[in-house]
């Protein structure tokens, strides 16, 4: 049974991004606001509803290995997984404002992470509520970039009307959302099964479980030339995972962190300045260099599960 719900949900999520990515890029289009907004904002943080969902529960459950474990395997699997598949089927050319805004404020979210979990060995509640604070005001630097750019904006004709794009991201990230939550379930009670360990499970089948949305919603994005949301779809992702999911997660309940995943948080930091040393050298992501980052991702999974 949890095999035929892993394939429902993953078929959930693949319709559910298709129709998120066409309701999307139709607002941007509408309202006059650049793509790569609305990649950072409504498509980051809708494809990440699953990896809320599931830390927010583990730590109402003080399930907290599984609560901060998600949040760091799942931007590790963005960064490396979903950037890299997406540039084995699209150049992904790489915005002057991304390699000089975006993509610092993702590495300083990352490296505050890093700090907040290796002192005192826990995210503390009082954390948690300043990563919240930092959302809000990243939330409101994006919306007062998207209102100056909109006059300078030339768009394409909108696919859909303003309400039936609403529509299409309405149901597109309810599917997402549904399909996260059956491939998560189903794929965690047959690790569990297994004898896995709550860290590993964490670390591998929730995190690309609850990842799956940015990969099939970046995928599809790309596919359909949309290369703009999609890079800001997983730079968004990590930002918002970090700011919003582990600073709502500690306020709800502080979470001890083991020292078993110091070498997982010093893998994020490197693969985040991997990648943005090849966004800030080459201005681009091209097959080579997704194949490579696609190799390293695969190269850790593999090294987590030789570890437990």
């Amino acid at each position: 049974m949890d095999i035929i719900l892993l394939i429902i949900g993953i078929l959930f999520l693949i319709k559910g991004a298709d129709a998120f990515v066409d309701g999307a890029s139709s607002i941007a289009n509408n309202l006059k606001i650049p793509a790569i907004i609305v990649g950072l904002t409504i498509v980051s943080f809708g494809t990440s509803a699953p990896e809320a969902a599931v830390s927010v529960t583990a730590a109402l459950a003080h399930s907290n290995e599984i609560a901060v474990s998600n949040v760091l395997g799942s931007n590790l699997f963005n960064i490396l997984c979903v950037v890299g598949c997406t540039a084995l089927i699209a150049k992904m050319h790489v915005q002057e404002n991304i390699v000089k805004s975006e993509f610092p404020i993702m590495l300083v979210a990352s490296a505050v992470m890093v700090a907040f979990c290796l002192t005192g060995r826990m995210v503390t509640r009082l954390e948690g509520i300043i990563l919240l604070i930092c959302i809000l005001l990243y939330v409101l630097r994006l919306v007062l970039q998207a209102l100056k750019q909109r006059d300078q904006l030339e768009v394409e004709p909108a696919k859909y009307t303003t309400g039936k794009s609403v529509l299409f991201c309405i149901i597109g990230i309810a599917a997402i959302v549904l399909g996260g939550q059956l491939v998560v379930n189903s794929a965690s009670n047959l690790a569990l099964a297994l004898g896995v360990s709550e860290t590993m499970v964490g670390l591998t089948i929730v995190s690309i479980g609850t990842s799956l949305p940015e990969l099939v919603t970046s995928v599809i994005a790309a596919k359909k030339g949309e290369v703009d949301i999609a890079l800001g779809n997983v730079i968004g992702s990590n930002i918002f995972n970090i700011l919003f999911i582990l600073g709502l997660s500690s306020t709800v309940s502080p979470i001890p962190v083991s020292a078993m995943i110091d070498i997982d948080l010093f893998i994020m930091m490197a693969s985040c300045l991997l990648v943005y040393g090849i966004a800030y050298w080459k201005r681009s992501f091209v097959w080579q260099s997704g194949l490579i980052m696609v190799a390293i991702n695969i190269a850790y999974m593999i090294f987590v599960i030789i570890r437990a």
